[in-house]
């Protein structure tokens, strides 16, 4: 019997998954424009490899970033690329920046890759660099590069953890992804079981998932990943959220400012490891993804398997459009997603859910009143912090209390926000201050580099003043005090010089001096 943990807090929030989760999988059309904003993760931006004319095929880099945290992107269908220039992001601001959009030419033709069906000959190095040449981040939510993460380093890593904890409602993408493909979840896990060398891989799926759980045992059951748990926990909001899910699978802490990898753990979604799959033993990279279009303001809810780079709008309309009562379009589920202002915005590799609420199905921004100090916010955060302390710091910018308090911790889960009668947005509060302490921390970085390289400089002319005092030194020393060999040499010279004659001798009778002029006698 496997042991479960309990972390603090949660909610249990009406699911409204049945909407999405009945309607069987469809493969979304390619759109005839597909957009792939160059901003990935972190504000990082990749740069262009290709140019306005150029035709590219499926699976082709089209864009490389300059280091690790910056996975390439690739075309998810064929076309000619018709513009590189500033769209609006699918990012709470809706500021733009640099995208590549390419019109799609229907032929779908794919970019010749490399498969590696036998991957158990190949070192965790190279396919941590096959993932990472795949552009695969982590298809949760967070869009953390997934070759990163798959390496810690220093760290000793013991467990992989699969997360296929589903806990947001309305979002039920992975669970269609582990009743449709579960042997691809469970080979990914295996691959990355090697990439981590670790024996012990536990995937934590909710327990309202019943036929994806069974999907998941079918295979098992013919004696097949016998090395990988599947375990059922309660479908308690947010049991998706990494510590969370390590808490409750390991009992383990994932210390304050620390990483998975600092207790011992590797946590990766379940989409994420049928992304390496696909990468690894068919060479396909990250192009497409199985997104949630769902709510009552969607006619035909479902989980569409897309292409990156999809626009909202056109997914929006392979599921029947909009119905009379859409009111709000959330990309994301109704607790961490963001409201967005058009369709018109890409799909990009996080994004997994597009939610068109109803009028009064979830509650949208409200009047902020006085807070009343009821403490209900600190009952359900899930990583146990005081919000209403870290409330009152935010709002009077104590960032040095705020960081006190723990404030980069927070998980932006929207617990808080959710039980609190006052409606104040306490998760903007939150947002805004790690923001300023992000901020603080580079322009200390900054200001520490800048402080180095004086120093540097200061100690570089130090030397260089010193090295040409010391030359000068040696210089006038040389002046004052010839060394014996040259002492030597000179008076060599002088007694050579003595010993010459004053004319050279005559020769044969003949002298090469010219005789001395004689006046002939007068008369």
């Amino acid at each position: 019997m496997f042991t479960l943990h309990r972390f603090h807090g949660g909610l249990h929030l009406d699911a409204h998954k049945e909407d999405s989760s009945f309607a069987p999988l469809a493969t979304a059309p390619v759109p005839p424009r597909l957009i792939f904003p160059l901003q990935q993760r972190g504000g990082q931006n990749a740069q262009s490899v290709v140019r306005i004319g150029d035709h590219v095929h499926k699976g082709q880099v089209i864009a490389r970033g300059d280091g690790p945290m910056n996975p390439p992107i690739h075309a998810s269908s064929s076309g000619v690329v018709s513009a590189i220039e500033p769209r609006p992001l699918p990012h709470p601001s809706g500021l733009a920046d640099l995208a590549i959009v390419i019109d799609t030419d229907g032929e779908d033709l794919a970019f010749e890759t490399e498969a590696h069906p036998d991957y158990q000959r190949l070192a965790p190095d190279e396919l941590r660099r096959i993932i990472f040449e795949a552009g695969i981040v982590g298809l949760g939510g967070a869009a953390f590069p997934t070759a990163v993460k798959t390496d810690p380093g220093h760290r000793a890593i013991d467990t992989l953890i699969l997360n296929g904890a589903e806990c947001e409602p309305y979002i039920t993408c992975d669970d269609s992804l582990l009743r449709h493909f579960p042997r691809e979840v469970l080979e990914g896990a295996r691959i990355l079981m090697r990439v981590l060398g670790v024996e012990r891989c536990l995937l934590g799926i909710e327990d309202d998932m019943p036929e994806a759980i069974r999907a998941l045992r079918e295979i098992q059951e013919t004696g097949e990943y016998q090395d990988i748990n599947v375990i059922t926990v309660p479908a308690l909001y947010p049991s998706g959220g990494e510590k969370q899910l390590i808490r409750i699978l390991t009992g383990r802490e994932v210390p304050t400012r620390g990483i998975p990898a600092d207790a011992g753990v590797v946590c990766q979604n379940v989409g994420t490891a049928a992304a390496v799959y696909r990468a690894v033993v068919r060479g396909e990279p990250l192009i497409e993804r199985i997104v949630t279009v769902t709510g009552k303001g969607i006619r035909n809810p479902g989980n569409w398997l897309t292409r990156i780079g999809t626009p909202i709008a056109d997914l929006v309309r392979y599921s029947g459009g909009y119905s009379g009562a859409a009111e709000r379009l959330i990309l994301g589920g109704p607790m961490m997603g963001i409201s967005l202002s058009s369709d018109a915005l890409p799909l990009v590799k996080a994004a997994n859910c597009v939610l068109v609420t109803g009028r009064g199905e979830t509650t949208g921004p409200k009047q902020a009143l006085p807070c009343i100090r009821c403490g209900a916010c600190a009952e359900v955060c899930p990583i146990n912090l005081l919000p209403q302390q870290l409330y009152w710091y935010s709002r009077a910018d104590n960032l040095r209390r705020v960081e006190e308090y723990h404030v980069t911790d927070c998980i932006e889960c929207g617990c808080c926000d959710y039980v609190c009668p006052s409606h104040i947005p306490l998760v903007q509060y939150f947002r805004a201050a790690k923001s300023e302490l992000v901020a603080k921390q580079r322009d200390r970085v900054k200001a520490d580099r800048a402080r180095e390289r004086f120093e540097a400089r200061q100690i570089r002319k130090e030397r260089e003043k010193q090295e040409r005092a010391e030359a000068a030194q040696r210089k006038k020393a040389a002046l004052a005090k010839p060394d014996a060999s040259e002492i030597q040499d000179a008076i060599a010279r002088a007694k050579a010089r003595k010993r010459l004659p004053d004319a050279t001798p005559v020769t044969n009778g003949t002298s090469h001096e010219s005789a001395p002029h004689q006046e002939p006698p007068r008369n």
